[in-house]
This record gives structure tokens, C-alpha cells and sequence, in this order.
């Protein structure tokens, strides 16, 4: 493989959109619309590919979002929510090199729109309560085993969190938090499976000026979208990348 950057105008017009979907995300949208963003670099490359180019994007991105947030996180749910999610890592390491790509977005797509299904025809009330710790460990886990897969972590992190209640600030500081962690965490093992070559991390370089433009945006919002607003914009992201990963898995 030749070790130049990727020069073809199509991988950068479902890239740099790509960019800013995640940038959005990390910063705004708690991981919604961000797990769209392999998928849609995916159409040019593949699954492998798009997420080792997108693992120094992710860095700048948690760091930003980090420093945008920093006194606005839930420590006590940080506490609980990172060991479940670095159990996922592992468990994603494992069996990386086993899994079809195809399989992982079927799964992650499905548990999506299911868990929109129910939050439709249930919708939480005043006196309803929030899921099980137990739950949460399982949806963290998985959050942290999809993240690794195709950085399509927030769908099942979502399930747990967003019947919490956090405010959307609280709710998006915490993510970044949590993804930071969980990012920093990938680089060893993603190194000893072969994904950080040369040439991937050179296309990272040329697509992360955008990262910056896509945390502004995202923080922008958050500040200053309203509650209700906030969440159903979370739920359209969510909704979008379960028919995405779910249309990736068919035959």
C-alpha cells in the first residue's frame, strides 16, 4: 500500500461532512448524530479504514470538548459509567479481528431503533423511574465494545443515560468526559491490530481542521438550544444512525 494520503475527491465529500457530524456530536449532541460519521466515511473506504483515520480527529475533538465542559461533568457518573465502558474495550479488542463489520452496524442499528420504539409508544413520565444500575453497566459495556468496532458508541450509552434526565450541558460534558477515556483507551490495541499505518494517519491530518469548526458549532447549540429540542434532536440523530447501520447490514 502506497504510503501518500488518500487523494480521491469522493472520500473528502463524504469526509469533511463525516468531520463535522462527530465534531457536532462530541460537543452538542451527545453522540447522536456522531455515530453516523463512520458509516458516511465508510461509502468511500472501509469500516477498518475510516475508523483508524478518524482516531487523531477523535482526540483533538475530546479535548476541545473537554476544555469546553470542564466544569459542567457528573463525576459521580463518570465514576460508574467508565470502568463498564473500558470492559467493553476489551471485549472489542478480543474480537475485532473475528467480527464482520457488516454484523457489528446490524446489532448496533437494530438496538437503536428499538430503544426509539420504546421511548415512542412509553414515553417516561414524572414518576417513571431510571433503568437499573445493572442496565447500565450492559448498555455501557456495549457502548464502549461499539465504540471500538466503528466508534458507534452512543446509541447504547445513550438508552442509559438520556432517561437520567441530566441537563443537556451536564448530559454533554458528561459524554465527552466518558469518550475521552474510552478514545484514549483504543490507540494500544488499535495499534497492535494494524490500523494506525501511515497513510491513514497523513489523512487524518488533512481532515482534522474541520474538527475544531464542528466542536464550535456543537457548542454553540448546546448552550443555547432548549431542553425538549435538545433531546428530540438526539433522537432524529439516533434514528438516522440505526436506518444507516441497519441498512449496512443487509445483504
Amino acid at each position: 500500500m502506497s504510503l501518500a494520503l488518500i487523494t480521491d475527491p469522493y472520500f473528502y465529500a463524504v469526509s469533511i461532512p463525516a468531520v463535522l457530524l462527530m465534531g457536532v456530536s462530541k460537543s452538542g449532541f451527545g453522540s447522536g448524530f456522531g455515530s453516523l460519521a463512520v458509516p458516511l466515511m465508510a461509502l468511500a473506504v472501509t469500516v477498518p479504514q475510516s475508523v483508524a483515520i478518524f482516531m487523531p480527529i477523535l482526540f483533538v475533538m475530546d479535548i476541545l470538548g473537554m476544555a469546553a465542559f470542564r466544569k459542567d461533568f457528573d463525576i459521580q457518573l463518570l465514576k460508574f459509567l467508565i470502568p463498564c465502558g473500558l470492559v467493553g474495550i476489551v471485549i472489542g479488542a478480543l474480537l475485532f479481528s473475528l467480527l464482520n463489520a457488516h454484523t457489528v452496524a446490524g446489532i448496533v442499528g437494530v438496538f437503536t431503533l428499538l430503544f426509539l420504539a420504546q421511548r415512542l409508544l412509553f414515553p417516561p413520565t414524572v414518576e417513571s423511574r431510571p433503568p437499573p444500575r445493572w442496565v447500565g453497566a450492559i448498555l455501557t459495556a456495549t457502548a464502549g465494545f461499539t465504540s471500538f468496532i466503528a466508534h458507534a458508541g452512543g446509541p447504547p450509552i445513550n438508552a442509559y443515560v438520556i432517561p437520567l434526565r441530566l441537563s443537556p450541558i451536564r448530559f454533554t460534558a458528561t459524554m465527552a468526559f466518558f469518550f475521552f477515556v474510552i478514545n484514549l483507551a483504543k490507540w494500544i490495541p488499535y495499534a497492535w491490530l494494524g490500523l494506525l499505518d501511515l497513510r491513514n494517519l497523513l489523512t487524518s491530518l488533512v481532515l482534522l481542521p474541520i474538527a475544531p469548526l464542528g466542536v464550535w458549532l456543537g457548542v454553540w447549540l448546546a448552550r443555547r438550544i432548549d431542553q425538549v429540542l435538545f433531546y428530540r434532536l438526539v433522537y432524529v440523530g439516533m434514528f438516522l444512525t440505526g436506518v444507516k447501520l441497519v441498512w449496512d447490514a443487509m445483504p
